[in-house]
């Protein structure tokens, strides 16, 4: 799960709430439930389902797909994935790799496998960022000199910032 999207809002993960309760007495969440709850627009909901990420667990009888806390929680998974840069094909990927083995021990073993790899990736990133972080404030207060700056005969040639 390599690239890295552009940057977008980090939208609080809904996960830290108490469960969300369903408004179904039968514990299933419509679309709109799946959009509410994760703050997601119901087209993403629909997309994700288009793209193969979420699977409804049944229909209505108008239709309208229902939804178990299962794919909720995959939701929220896919929406934090994405919101920290990675491709729908990578998480796709990922989410399927369980089916393609034939034992839960095989399953286990490549499952920890990827995610070693994306832990590691993670770590480099992190750093990365923490390292432009420092250097930003830096750059940021080392400008702040610029503020007082009225002298148009020493801007931009002669200027030591």
């Amino acid at each position: 799960m390599g690239r890295v999207a552009t940057a977008k809002p980090i939208r609080p993960s809904v996960r830290r709430r108490a469960h969300p309760e369903p408004r179904r007495k039968d514990g299933l969440l419509t679309t709109g439930d799946m959009a509410r709850l994760s703050q997601n627009t119901l087209r993403t909901v629909r997309f994700y389902e288009e793209a193969g990420v979420l699977e409804p667990d049944s229909r209505t009888r108008g239709g309208h797909r229902l939804f178990g806390m299962r794919e909720l929680r995959k939701l929220l998974l896919v929406s934090d994935l994405r919101a920290a840069g990675f491709a729908l094909e990578e998480i796709r990927d990922f989410l399927a790799l369980k089916h393609r083995c034939q034992t839960g021990s095989l399953a286990s073993q490549k499952i920890v496998a990827r995610l070693d790899e994306q832990l590691e990736l993670m770590n480099t990133r992190i750093a990365l960022l923490k390292r432009l972080a420092v250097e930003l404030d830096a750059a940021r207060t080392h400008l702040t000199v610029c503020a007082n700056c009225t002298d148009p005969s020493t801007f931009p040639a002669r200027c030591d910032s």
